[in-house]
Order: C-alpha cells, then sequence, then structure tokens
C-alpha cells in the first residue's frame, strides 16, 4: 500500500481575519505575558479570586457584621457600657402609662431606684440578667422634650391606647420623630382587660391595622402582667440598635445629677458640675460641649465619681444588703461617698482648649490702599496739573479752600443727584413712617375703647375676635400673594414716580441664566465678613470622621459615669434642670462652634398649607442644635447659580440658607413656625445639604410690556418703561415672550417709554414682552440660639362625636 501524504492547502484557501484585541480590556495583558512594569505595579497587588475564596471572603465579611452586632447588644446595658436608656412616650391621652411604669417596677429580683427630681423617672437594675435600664418619661404633647429625649434614647417605648392607637398630638408627634431620625422603637398597650374576649380580638386587629402604615412590620406587646413586662424587657434589651448619624459621631450625655456653684462675681453666671455617662464617642476634656436649647460651654476638668447604678453595688456600713425588690431613692444614694470617691481623670489644657469664638472680628482698615509707591505719586502730580482748573476766589483764599468752591455747572449737577436721593430717601422715610403710624393706631385702638366703655367683658370678646379678623386678613393677603406669584413668577409693575434705571440698579441682565458667570466673591455683605468659610469642606469632613473611626481621640471613654465642669454657665439651665426639663449635651467637633453660612435641603410637610414667605423667621431644629433665622428659599438645581424663591412651595424640594455655626452632614433638620399662641407648628423637614458660602442664590425681577403695533418681526411694545432714558438704560438687555419669542430694543419712540422691538418672528396680539433682570441675595443675620419652649399641645378629651342640641 502506498503512503498517504498529509493535506497540503492550495492557493485559493480562504483566509480569515486576525482578531483585533486592541480595545479589549485582557489584550495589553495577554500581549504582554504576564509581565507588569515596576512603574504600573501597584502598591497592593490585587488578584482575580475563584469562586471558593468568594465564597469564603463573603462568609467573614458576614461574620465581621455579626460580631459587631452583638458586640454592640452584650455591651449596651451591661456593667462596662451605659444603662440601656429608654424614653416612654404616651401617644394617647387615655394611654395607661403609670401602669406601664408600676409594672416595669414590679419586676422580680430587680433593684429599683427612683430619680430626684423628675417625675416618672427610675432606674431598673437586674443583677441576675447582667442587665440596667433608665426608664424616662415624656409626654407627647411636650414636643422639645421628647425630641431632645430621642437625641440621646437608646430606645423609644411607646405606649398606645387599645381602641384608637393615637390621638392628633401623637400623630404631631411622630411626624417630628420621624423627621428628626428615629431610634430603636417598642410598641405596648396595656388595658384591654375589661373587652369581651372577642371585642378584644377584633381591637387589636384594628389597631395592628392602624399601625401598619406609621410602622410595617412592627410588633404590638400587651403589657398586663409581670410575664408580658418581661418579654417586653427581652426584646428590648435584645433588638437591633438604630444608629443616628449625628450622634454616633459626638460624643453625648444625659444628665443624671447637676449642681450650680455661683461664681465670685455674682449669682447669674457659674460654674455648672453635670453627671451622667457617656455614650456614643469618648469625650475630651478640651473639646466644646453643646447644651441643647442654651448654647456652647468649655469644660474646665472632668471627674470620675461612683457609678450609682453599679450591678455589684459596694456595701456600706450600716446598710443591710437584700436579695429582694428594693425601691431607693437617689438623695439617699450616698452622696457623702460620691465626695470621698470623686477622682479627677482630667483637666483643661489652655494650650490645646477649643476657643468659643464664633464669629470673625473684621479689620475696618483690612481694604485700605498701602502707601504708594513713587510711580504712584508721579502720577498723581501729573493728574493734577492735567485737571487743574482757574477759580475766581475772594482775595486772602488759600489753595486747599479754593479746592473746595465748586462751578455752578458741577454744583447744579449735584444738586439734581442730591434730590434724586433725597426723594429716594423720603420715600423710604414715609413708608416708615406710615408702617410706624399703622402700628400704633392698632396699639391705642384698645386703650381707647378701654376708657371709653364700661362693659370691659364685652370689650375683651370683641377685642380678641376683632384679632382673629386681623389674622384672617393678613393669611388672606398671603394667600393673594403666593396665588399671585404662582401665576406671575417673578413680575413687578415699573414705578411711575422712580426711573426704572434707579430703581434697578443693583440688577443686571444675563444672557443666559445657566451659562452665564457669575464671581462668587463680587460684592459681598460685611456680614461675610464675619463668617469661617474652609477652603475645602469635603476634605476636611472626611478626615475628621476618619479619626472618629481611627479612635484616635482621647478621653472619657464610653459607658463611664463622669461629672464634666462646666465654665460660665447661666443660672437659667440650671433652673430649667430644677423644672424637670432634660438637660441633653452633646460635645462639638473642631470648627462646630463657628459661623457660617449652612443650606438646608427640605419639603415642605403634608400637614401645613399656609403660605411661608422667604425672609420669614422660622426655629430650626439642626440635628442637636436649636435656633431661630430667617432663611432665604432657592432651587435644588446642579448648575452654579440659583434662583430665589419668594415662598415655600408645597411640591418641590426647596435649598434653605442661612447664618448659623457650622454642623458637619449627615444630620436631619425640621422646620417650625410659631404662632400668635405661642404654638409651633411643623412646615418643612429634611437634612443639612451643605456648609457653602459661595453658593449664589439670584434674585429675578421680570419687566413686562404689550405689543402696541405688530409688523413681520418689528413690533412696538409700551407700558415697560415710562420715559426715554430707561428704554435707552435697558437697551443691551436681551427680551422674550411668554409664546418663545426672543429679541432686543432698537431704539426709543418718544418720550413716553414706547420702544421699537425686533424679534425673532412675528408676535401675536395676546402676547406679553419680558425683560429678566437678576440679583444676587444674601440672608439676614438673625440669628438667635435662644427659642422659647412652645406652648403644650392641647389633647383632645374624647373623640367621640359631638351631639348636636337643639337651643330652641
Amino acid at each position: 500500500m502506498a503512503a498517504v501524504g498529509a493535506h497540503r492547502p492550495g492557493p485559493l484557501k480562504q483566509q480569515n481575519k486576525a482578531h483585533k484585541g486592541g480595545k479589549h480590556s485582557g489584550a495589553s495583558q495577554r500581549r504582554a505575558g504576564g509581565r507588569v512594569s515596576v512603574k504600573a505595579q501597584p502598591r497592593r497587588r490585587l488578584r482575580d479570586l475563584n469562586r471558593v475564596d468568594r465564597r469564603h471572603q463573603a462568609l467573614q465579611l458576614r461574620r465581621q457584621r455579626k460580631e459587631a452586632v452583638m458586640a454592640e447588644k452584650r455591651g449596651l446595658g451591661s456593667r462596662d457600657g451605659p444603662p440601656h436608656l429608654v424614653v416612654v412616650v404616651p401617644l394617647h391621652c387615655r394611654a395607661a402609662a403609670q401602669d406601664t411604669l408600676r409594672l416595669l417596677q414590679g419586676q422580680d429580683s430587680a433593684l429599683v431606684r427612683v430619680e430626684q427630681g423628675r417625675a416618672g423617672g427610675f432606674a431598673l437594675l437586674c443583677p441576675r440578667l447582667k442587665q440596667r435600664w433608665r426608664f424616662v418619661t415624656a409626654q407627647a404633647g411636650d414636643l422639645y422634650t421628647v425630641l431632645d429625649l430621642a437625641k440621646v434614647a437608646d430606645s423609644l417605648l411607646f405606649i398606645l391606647d387599645p381602641a384608637e392607637g393615637w390621638d392628633d398630638a401623637g400623630e404631631y408627634c411622630l411626624s417630628c420623630l420621624f423627621a428628626q431620625g428615629l431610634p430603636t422603637f417598642a410598641l405596648a398597650v396595656p388595658g384591654g382587660t375589661d373587652l369581651p374576649p372577642k371585642k378584644r380580638i377584633d381591637a387589636k386587629k384594628k389597631l395592628s391595622k392602624a399601625i401598619e402604615k406609621r410602622f410595617p412590620e412592627a410588633r404590638l406587646f400587651p403589657l398586663n402582667t409581670e410575664q408580658e413586662c418581661s418579654l417586653l424587657l427581652r426584646h428590648l434589651s435584645a433588638q437591633k440598635q438604630r444608629h443616628l448619624a449625628f450622634r454616633d459621631r459626638r460624643a453625648h450625655l444625659l444628665a443624671h445629677t447637676a449642681e450650680f456653684v455661683p461664681a465670685q462675681e455674682g449669682d447669674l453666671v457659674g460654674t455648672l458640675k453635670v453627671s451622667g455617662f457617656v455614650r456614643g464617642q469618648s469625650l475630651n476634656v478640651n473639646s466644646l460641649v453643646h447644651i441643647v436649647g442654651h448654647g456652647d460651654f468649655q469644660m474646665s476638668q472632668v471627674d470620675a465619681p461612683p457609678d450609682p447604678l453599679s450591678l455589684n453595688p459596694r456595701v456600706v456600713k450600716g446598710q443591710k444588703r437584700s436579695q429582694d425588690m428594693e425601691v431607693q431613692d437617689d438623695s439617699v444614694n450616698g452622696t457623702d461617698e460620691m465626695e470621698e470617691d470623686v477622682k479627677v481623670l482630667m483637666k483643661a489644657d489652655p494650650s490645646k482648649q477649643e476657643s468659643l469664638q464664633s464669629e470673625v472680628v473684621p479689620d475696618p482698615m483690612e481694604g485700605e490702599q498701602t502707601w504708594p509707591t513713587e510711580e504712584e505719586l508721579q502720577e498723581a502730580e501729573a493728574s493734577l496739573k492735567a485737571n487743574r482748573r482757574v477759580v475766581k476766589v475772594p482775595k486772602g483764599t488759600s489753595k486747599y479752600q479754593a479746592a473746595w468752591i465748586v462751578d455752578d455747572e458741577e454744583g447744579s449737577e449735584k444738586d439734581d443727584e442730591d434730590a434724586e436721593d433725597d426723594d429716594i430717601d423720603d420715600d423710604m422715610m414715609e413708608e416708615a413712617v406710615s408702617q410706624e403710624g399703622e402700628s400704633s393706631g392698632e396699639e391705642e385702638e384698645p386703650a381707647e375703647e378701654e376708657c371709653e366703655t364700661m362693659s370691659v367683658s364685652e370689650c375683651l370678646r370683641d377685642e380678641q375676635y376683632d384679632e382673629k379678623v386681623e389674622e384672617d386678613e393678613q393669611m388672606l393677603e398671603r394667600y393673594k400673594q403666593e396665588r399671585m406669584d404662582e401665576m406671575f413668577p417673578d413680575e413687578v409693575d415699573t414705578p411711575r414716580d422712580v426711573p426704572a434705571r434707579i430703581r434697578f440698579q443693583k440688577y443686571r441682565g444675563l444672557k443666559s441664566f445657566r451659562t452665564s458667570p457669575w464671581d462668587p466673591k463680587e460684592n459681598l455683605p460685611r456680614d461675610y465678613a464675619r463668617i469661617f468659610q474652609f477652603q475645602d469642606f469635603s476634605r476636611t469632613r472626611k478626615h475628621l470622621f476618619r479619626q472618629i473611626e481611627k479612635e484616635e481621640t482621647e478621653g472619657a471613654s464610653v459607658g463611664w459615669y463622669v461629672t464634666l465642669h462646666l465654665c460660665n454657665v447661666p443660672v437659667s439651665v440650671m433652673e430649667s434642670f430644677k423644672e424637670g426639663k432634660p438637660l441633653v449635651l452633646f460635645s462639638l467637633l473642631p470648627h462646630e462652634q463657628k459661623m457660617s453660612v449652612l443650606n438646608f435641603l427640605v419639603r415642605r410637610h403634608a400637614s401645613h398649607s399656609d403660605p411661608v414667605r422667604a425672609k420669614e423667621e422660622l426655629i430650626f431644629h439642626c440635628g442637636f442644635r436649636r435656633f431661630r433665622a430667617s432663611p432665604l428659599f432657592s432651587q435644588h438645581t446642579s448648575a452654579d447659580k440659583h434662583k430665589l424663591e419668594r415662598f415655600l412651595r408645597p411640591d418641590a424640594a426647596m435649598v434653605v440658607t442661612v447664618y448659623a455655626p457650622i454642623t458637619f452632614p449627615p444630620a436631619s433638620v425640621l422646620l417650625f413656625k410659631q404662632r400668635s399662641n405661642g404654638m409651633h407648628d411643623l412646615i418643612a423637614t429634611g437634612s443639612l445639604l451643605s456648609v457653602d458660602p459661595d453658593r449664589i442664590v439670584i434674585k429675578r425681577l421680570v419687566l413686562s410690556g404689550h405689543p402696541f403695533k405688530i409688523f413681520t418681526k418689528m413690533a412696538v411694545v409700551r407700558y415697560m418703561f415710562f420715559n426715554r432714558e430707561d428704554v435707552m438704560w435697558f437697551k443691551p438687555v436681551e427680551l422674550r415672550t411668554k409664546w418663545g419669542r426672543r429679541g432686543h430694543i432698537k431704539e426709543p419712540l418718544g418720550t413716553h417709554g414706547h420702544m421699537k422691538c425686533q424679534f425673532d418672528g412675528q408676535l401675536k396680539s395676546q402676547d406679553t414682552v419680558l425683560l429678566n433682570l437678576y440679583k444676587r441675595v444674601f440672608p439676614k443675620w438673625t440669628y438667635d440660639p435662644h427659642v422659647p419652649e412652645p406652648v403644650p399641645w392641647v389633647r383632645s378629651q374624647s373623640t367621640l362625636p359631638v351631639q348636636e342640641v337643639d337651643m330652641e
């Protein structure tokens, strides 16, 4: 047999294209053949993990997170950690809060210590479970107490009514808590045992359906027996904690006891000694401390007294330790024992202590020119020789006196300018006088009526009714202004008594609102000399948060019971604590005591429908701070310029700009408006957007005119201006119409403000010609850290329908 030869391709064999892998991600690696240059090699070489390694890595991460959660649960309420702080909030006027507290105090093998000064507050120590709790009661009608306690609470215990759940005050309280940030919570329903078993089941189903919207997948705990109470305590200690960002990065504590030591200069200011458990982060004595509702203060030293809520208390001579339940008072808890065992942990170092300076003291000579050079002096002499004029002067007049003599022409021009300025000033004065006259007239009317009439009760009733009518008229006027701003946004009428070029001299025209440049450092107000600005705010914030995560701060650790010595504290803080108000302290991060421009992103709350005008005084709850200010409203866009809004829009998110102390986001914000009767209405909720003084807020004005004669691409427009000089002044500004046409002013016609305009198409007779003017605006410096307490919410005693009675 002949050997079979190998097949050889002929000249007509198909040749396919080679694969081009130049843009492929792995092509360069394949071409390199595994060789990597020294410069391109990273410091930490990344390698692709196979399937088993990826699964093992995911298992390790899951185990680490689970261990972190379990360590947090074990630390809270244990011997080494702070007591589990539970705030009891009854959400209904018929909720049995006292019965709940009585059941909690009746736990077996538990030691109860009643707090001094605060009604309903007590500590629960359970050595068998190695847990300790501290319970504080807050009424839902006392809004500020609930919000302040929720800032530091580990858990909130909501007490519901078995029939209705919560009332109007409870709904309002829940809205504020959800906006501020809700910590871990539990729902308890005491009572309901007097109902028949069938109605009891129906009431429970109805209540579960009612809470499904507010608390999805929440569990209801009945509280009628000690066993149910034990289940609730076990649930509180075992559930996963919710984290609030603004408190997790700052040390905070709730005052357990407080003592005020007056200063030698007077009794109004002194040293406040506040004792409590450190939470959140370590507390450094050189940092500043903010007392919620009272301001920022420095610390002089930090002491370490004995723990009054220890699970293993020290046995004192003369006292018998009982294994059964005991009820003790904090006043008998051994103040002598605390005084003899107090240890000084640390004292403030003046070289490292944070300053209380919140504003920059502006130097009025900072913008002055330096001493002129020789070249500038020669130029000035040359200009003086060129501008030398001949003036007739009386004999004996010096050169200095002759320089002040004005010619007749110059004098007449200056007199005209002064007259115009005086007219504007007179108009402003007339408006101010008219406002003062109206206000004084409103104040004097009740006095005249009281002097003339003898029936005091009817007069008081009529005056109160008239005050309500006046408030209604003011609210009606605001509704009209808001409606007009929606129909004709930013449109104003051109004044006829003042030239438009003078009335709008601070405004300018822009070719494009989005793309035209605007210098953020141009024409800044004097208030900007008082604030602080970061070169790179986001970089500073990341650096501070990185230090907190690495636990580089030194001081009192979390869980320690310490006494803080606060310097120069007014006596009103101690008086508020004696009245039963909670004393909540937060440590400040670096720079958080300094003033700057804060921008908040908020959305109007659905429960508030009244118009809110810009620059009205509002009350801000920003993180742990509380203050009053008059904000600006602007649009939330990604551009470098943002249009001012005159009212808070109900259908869009708005940016609120105020002067306030620096706060590092994230932080929640609540906006309240005070009524005439002292109550506070929640008008908007949101979060802190940025700390940026360079954010440009632009106010727009729109002047409108109407076409008088229409040609192909030309039109004669009137009613926009009323003199020829104004038309020439605003000639460079571009025109637009409501129907989308664009054009410009060609020339004025006559002397009464008519002008010839050219457009990119023919106008319609019903169209309106518009001219846009822009000006940068800044917020008012109305920051006030002292906010008055609101009037408590008036609860409705009954939700039953009102029976109509025939008076005939």
